[in-house]
């Protein structure tokens, strides 16, 4: 794991939470205000024809900077693991600045999983051919392994439904399922429990993840 040679630029921060154009703020906070009402089922597990999800426990983030823990508890909630997302935050070095890296995510899915995950970085600004299908068989093999993939994005992305998710300052979502040989694949995002799932294809996730990383098998 290159913990040095990682762009360092990953942060959620409060400026760049409130430059989304999507309503992250808003909801993140009102899941805060609603606790009861923050949790619900992502995905059901089923595999076959080049698909693949998993079972989702899912729980929006408590606050705007939480978004690194919060992916990652939902990602280790497919092994049925439920993690305190405070204890998590502190060990992922999360401060209101956000979680630096994948690297700081990384070390604790290996601990929390006891199974092996690594850092994968596209450093330029938008993710070549190559680097998509390594994404790809990335996820595709995690996710039959019945493990989730977390992802650090920053910018703006279109889902299958149209619909725009925008996090210029930087965000943290799972990836908990494959469609069609994964070409397309499924987010559990903790910013808003309205969208606490949309899919998105996966040439549009590795342009997403372009400058940052991901943490897979």
């Amino acid at each position: 794991m290159r913990t040095n040679t990682m762009l360092r630029n990953t942060v959620l921060t409060a400026a760049g939470i409130a430059a989304t154009t999507v309503g992250i703020a808003g909801p993140a906070i009102a899941a805060h205000a609603a606790p009861a009402e923050k949790t619900a089922q992502v995905a059901t597990d089923r595999k076959g024809h080049g698909e693949r999800e998993l079972d989702v426990r899912y729980e929006a983030q408590p606050n705007f900077y939480y978004c690194g823990p919060a992916a990652t508890r939902n990602a280790l909630s497919v092994l049925g693991k439920n993690i305190d997302v405070d204890a998590m935050a502190k060990e992922m070095g999360t401060t209101e600045n956000g979680t630096n890296s994948i690297n700081d995510i990384t070390p604790v899915l290996n601990k929390e999983t006891g199974k092996h995950y690594r850092s994968v970085e596209i450093k330029d600004g938008k993710a070549d051919d190559k680097q998509t299908d390594t994404l790809r068989a990335d996820i595709v093999r995690t996710v039959d392994d019945g493990r989730a993939v977390v992802a650090n994005i920053a910018g703006t992305a279109t889902d299958t439904d149209g619909n725009t998710h925008s996090f210029e300052g930087g965000h943290y979502i799972s990836v908990v399922g494959y469609q069609d040989d994964g070409k397309t694949v499924t987010i559990a995002d903790s910013a808003d429990p309205n969208m606490a799932s949309y899919r998105i294809s996966v040439d549009n996730l590795a342009d997403w993840i372009a400058t940052r990383g991901y943490s897979a098998s």
